[in-house]
């Protein structure tokens, strides 16, 4: 089974803004001082997004590479799948998921029934979902 990363969608001020980094580009790609320890298990897994503490869309890995600034790129899938969304606090660079997966959303489906991320976490801490 592979492994998924999380990463905060930094700067979007809406899903849609995440939507619009993806749209046009051929292969979308995360750039990163590190590879993970555990990369070749990552390949076939998915980098999971993170927006307004919840985890709202995933794209799948397809490899990684070095740069010649020995740098690193994870290269991703370009389609964006939207996801059920899961409370997850917000981190520093990418991480791996610790927790399961969160579903894909049919084409189509709504999530304006999904709490906000900080609501949907008080509650949980609380017991209450």
């Amino acid at each position: 089974m592979p492994l998924h990363l999380t990463k905060i969608a930094f700067g979007a001020q809406s899903y849609t803004d995440i939507e619009s980094w993806y749209a046009g580009r051929r292969s979308p790609h995360l750039t990163t001082k590190y590879r993970p320890t555990k990369w070749e298990q990552c390949i076939g897994g998915s980098l999971y997004w993170i927006h307004q503490h919840s985890i709202v869309a995933r794209s799948e890995i397809l490899g990684f590479s070095q740069t010649d600034s020995g740098r690193w790129l994870i290269e991703l899938k370009s389609e964006l799948v939207r996801v059920d969304p899961v409370p997850k606090r917000a981190h520093q660079g990418w991480r791996y998921l610790k927790i399961k997966p969160p579903r894909d959303l049919a084409p189509g489906e709504d999530i304006g029934d999904a709490l906000p991320g900080k609501l949907a976490a008080k509650l949980e801490k609380l017991g209450l979902v």
